[in-house]
């Protein structure tokens, strides 16, 4: 039996090829072995290999024959749906993504592949690296579920997550899938490395994206807020050395501050959704930045830095 990888590429590439809707039978013979001879084994590797395609984006058409040949199913991929079409592109625009790919770096050839389809060369133009692009096995799943507008369940911290994923954005050099949380029934924000194992997209149903349901609003700028490990936005409060003050309270706003004190320390409070941004935060400070509440997070903290000595 042939490796799946290979099947399911052979697959795809038999099905984009014909011109004529095929049958199991017809795909089975075409690829020589590479499925079952048994019928029922078959047609479930078959199923597998749909179910597995359909996870990537990728649609198998069926339509069911008639006359001679009755109730028997025929399978294709519709090339319209599958390829991307000329985007007419001018000279300056190809040069300018030309000119955008050699200022990244992604961790695939994607980037440099897609510029080819696209008429251009790469390689072509050297420049400094100014930007890391990370690319992680879930974001063609997560990308093809926002683009058809399919709920996805995943692991996240230990818990099953059921999302209806809104759109991904890039910040800070980390991917996060932003949407709807069923189990908090609230917007909720995930970084796409955190979450555990694969994606299940749920293809039978199609939400509704809410109207005004910013990615730029819903992707907080404070690192605090990414993330909910926590239920729900909590206050933290923070006293800050005398010779940190000036630069927190500039960092922060004035508004953060609740309490000057006379040796020049400054206590600040600070809005906070992810346990682990905050206690980087404070550590960043070393000895100038003290976690006062909440009492609980604090004693995680002094908990954490204990198990590390």
């Amino acid at each position: 039996m042939a490796d799946r990888v290979e099947r399911l590429t052979n697959l795809l590439a038999l099905l984009l090829e014909t011109r004529r809707p095929l049958t199991l039978h017809e795909i089975a013979s075409e690829l020589g072995g590479q499925y079952p001879d048994a019928g029922q084994a078959r047609r479930a590797a078959f199923e597998r290999d749909k179910a597995s395609l359909r996870e990537i984006g990728i649609e198998i058409s069926s339509e069911t024959f008639g006359g001679d040949r009755a109730g028997e199913m025929g399978y294709w991929v519709d090339r319209s749906g599958f390829e991307l079409p000329d985007l007419e592109l001018t000279e300056d625009e190809v040069r300018a993504l030309q000119l955008s790919l050699a200022a990244t770096r992604p961790d695939s050839a994607i980037g440099e592949e897609a510029l080819w389809k696209l008429g251009g060369v790469g390689g072509g133009v050297g420049g400094p690296i100014r930007m890391h692009l990370p690319e992680l096995p879930a974001l063609p799943v997560l990308r093809s579920a926002v683009a058809h507008r399919h709920p996805v369940s995943f692991l996240y911290a230990g818990t099953t997550r059921n999302v209806d994923p809104w759109g991904l954005m890039l910040r800070d050099g980390f991917w996060y899938v932003v949407g709807f949380d069923h189990d908090r029934n609230d917007r909720r924000t995930f970084r796409v490395d955190r979450c555990e194992g694969q994606i299940s997209v749920d293809a039978s149903v199609e939400f509704e994206r809410p109207d005004g349901a910013s990615l730029e609003v819903a992707l907080p700028t404070n690192p605090l807020l990414l993330g909910d490990e926590v239920e729900g936005e909590r206050m933290a409060r923070i006293h800050i050395a005398s010779r940190r003050a000036w630069l927190v309270e500039r960092e922060v706003g004035t508004d953060r501050v609740e309490d000057r004190r006379e040796d020049g320390s400054i206590v600040i409070s600070l809005p906070f959704t992810n346990e682990d941004a905050l206690r980087s935060w404070v550590l960043g400070f070393l000895d100038d930045a003290e976690l006062l509440d909440p009492s609980e997070v604090r004693q995680r903290l002094i908990n954490w830095l204990e198990s590390m000595i």
